[in-house]
């Protein structure tokens, strides 16, 4: 892959074999980020887990005290007084059957979906659309529930999912740049607190093997993190 000439001088500013001070890495971080737009700031965690193992795994949620810098469209799947709720609470779509009749037609407006207990049966029916995209409701996350309300709230003040990939590495937002150094310090500390809090009991060894800070065009920056 050909590197650009921007790219090659930011990254001159990182200096690879230094693993910095969270602070000091979003400092650096901002000055990295020099693309046109309000750059994402991505936080990338390699875990000391096996993620083959149902034992291992890895996932949660979390309120990021600064947000996420992102407006999310919420879609609940509900019916009755908790649709009426949804709608009320600033839901972006509501509805039930004609939404998943929707999906299956090839609709996916929306960045969160919320659901009823009740509709799961429905809901199942698109689960293969969802699933590889990351918008299938899940009771892990919060958005399989009757506190309709609490679950809008959450997504419109900050939620984040963290999770496992493939490769045992948890990739997640946690702001913009325009956020400034110290508001990002904060989402980072709260992510970094739920995931070592997340830790399995089968997990041996070190479980934060590394901890990478980065903008969505800058290089990735190495930071420390005191379990």
């Amino acid at each position: 892959m050909k590197l650009g000439k921007r790219y090659k001088e930011v990254s001159a500013l990182v200096d690879k074999s230094k693993t910095y001070e969270p602070k000091e890495a979003l400092e650096l971080l901002t000055k990295t980020a020099k693309a046109k737009f309000d750059e994402s700031v991505e936080l990338h965690v390699r875990l000391g887990v096996d993620g083959r193992s149902a034992d291992q795994q890895v996932r949660g949620t979390v309120v990021l005290p600064a947000g996420t810098g992102k407006t999310k469209r919420v879609l609940v799947i509900a019916k009755g007084d908790k649709a009426e709720e949804a709608k009320k609470l600033g839901a972006d779509v509501v509805g039930a059957e004609e939404i998943i009749t929707k999906i299956q037609g090839g609709w996916l407006d929306f960045d969160v979906c919320i659901t009823t207990p009740d509709m799961m049966g429905f809901v199942g029916r698109v689960a293969k659309v969802l699933g590889p995209k990351g918008l299938m409701p899940n009771p892990k996350s919060g958005t399989v529930t009757m506190d309709v309300a609490k679950a809008i709230n959450d997504v419109k003040a900050g939620k984040v999912e963290y999770r496992l990939d493939k490769t045992n590495i948890i990739h997640v937002g946690i702001g913009k740049v325009s956020f400034g150094v110290d508001k990002l310090f904060d989402n980072y500390d709260t992510i970094m607190n739920a995931i070592v809090k997340a830790k399995p009991a089968a997990a041996k060894g070190t479980y934060l093997r590394s901890v990478t800070l980065s903008s969505t065009m800058g290089p990735g920056i190495k930071t420390t993190y005191k379990m």
